[in-house]
Parts: structure tokens; C-alpha cells; sequence
């Protein structure tokens, strides 16, 4: 998902927060069944959802509430006032996951990073970036910085590892998505993964093909 300020990486059995009023762009991978709920102000408050974009894991639990709410006829009744009482007090624990990278909002730096999220990979550098933004290399850095909180170089860290799992996530070898990107090895890649995410690709894949099929199981 795209909006002015970002991208997010959203796999399968996971949730994104989008507040009111903000325009956004999604591209889906596959065959894909979104379920879209719309919260109030004061419902999003009392699960303290944020003011901005953010993607979160899934509970059994709230998918079994999303079920149970749409099950539901059409019409308020004292059965789903309760369930969506129970539904925002388990909204208001959801981890959030870091699978988003910010987006500058200099429209030189913005051209620039639109044009490596078109095409992610590893080896493009910050001299080729700062001709795209046409800029000398140290304005570059500097307004980078300033936008986006990081360094290009953690920024492209970001970019690279959520390709890599959107990739791997549609069945990818990590082998053949690391070379892709641009990686001098597998164990680089690896390496930068398990930074970013808390885990090896394929010991973080297991666990979400594992979330997925015991998703499927239940419904």
C-alpha cells in the first residue's frame, strides 16, 4: 500500500490500520480476499489506533470476532454491541509490525524514491540516487536524513527487505529473491533480514506459512 508518506508491506493474515482522510493506493499480489471494517473517530481512539498508516498482527481472536460480526444481520442488536466492544478491546492490543518505510516529501527526493520502489535493489548507491534527485551527494545525505529519520542506506535496508518478503511470501526462493535484489549472498541477505525483522527468511516464513494454514484450519 502507497500514500504520500510511505509504503507498507501487508502479507496474508495480517492487518493495516488506514485513518480517515488519507488518500492511499493498493497493488495485491495474487488472488487476495480483503476484509475491510470502518471504525468511527471515538471507536478508533478507545483502541487507540494512531493517527497514521500502521500494519499489525492478527489474533485468533479478532479474526474469530470479524467472523462472528459478520455473521451478524444487518441492524444493531445488544449481540453486536458486545461483540464490538470485545472487537476494539482486542484491537487495542494488536502488535504492530514494522513493515513500512517513509516516503520524503521533497518532490526531488520523493522522485527519486519512487523510482527505487519501482525496482528495489541493493547495489543502486547514493551518487545514483542524489543524480536522480538532482543533487550534489551532501544535500542528498543531509534532506534524506531530515525527511525520513534515517540514512539512505538503512532506508534502502527497508525497501529491499520488504520486496524480499512480499517475493518470498508468493513462494520465492531466497536464494533467487536475495540475487534479485541485488545481495552478494544469501547469508547477506539473511543477515539484513533477521536485523530488520527479528528473523531468519526461512525460520520467519515457517512461522507465517504455520499462521496461515492454522488460519485456514479454523475457518
Amino acid at each position: 500500500m502507497f500514500t504520500d508518506k510511505g509504503n507498507w508491506i501487508v502479507p496474508a493474515q495480517r492487518a493495516i490500520w488506514v485513518p480517515a482522510n488519507i488518500g492511499h493506493e493498493m497493488h495485491m499480489h495474487g488472488a487476495v480476499t480483503m476484509l475491510n471494517t470502518f471504525i468511527e473517530h471515538e471507536s478508533a481512539m478507545l483502541a487507540a489506533l494512531p493517527p497514521y498508516c500502521q500494519v499489525y498482527g492478527v489474533s485468533a481472536l479478532l479474526r474469530h470476532l470479524f467472523d462472528a460480526m459478520l455473521a451478524l444481520p444487518n441492524g444493531m442488536s445488544a449481540r453486536r454491541a458486545r461483540l464490538e466492544s470485545i472487537l476494539l478491546d482486542e484491537l487495542s492490543g494488536m502488535p504492530r509490525l514494522p513493515l513500512s518505510v517513509p516516503l520524503p516529501q521533497d518532490p526531488r527526493l520523493s522522485k527519486a524514491c519512487r523510482r527505487m520502489l519501482d525496482a528495489p535493489t541493493q547495489t543502486i548507491s547514493i551518487d545514483a540516487m542524489a543524480k536522480l534527485a538532482n543533487m550534489s551527494r551532501r544535500a542528498f545525505t543531509r534532506l534524506f536524513r531530515e525527511a525520513t529519520g534515517v540514512s539512505f542506506v538503512v532506508w534502502r535496508q527497508q525497501v529491499c527487505v520488504l520486496e524480499a518478503l512480499s517475493r518470498l511470501s508468493q513462494g520465492g526462493s531466497v536464494k533467487d529473491v536475495s540475487a534479485d535484489l541485488g545481495y552478494s549472498s544469501t547469508s547477506a541477505f539473511s543477515a539484513t533480514f533477521k536485523l530488520l525483522l527479528g528473523d531468519a527468511p526461512v525460520r520467519y516464513l515457517a512461522r507465517y506459512r504455520e499462521l496461515t494454514l492454522s488460519s485456514d484450519a479454523s475457518s
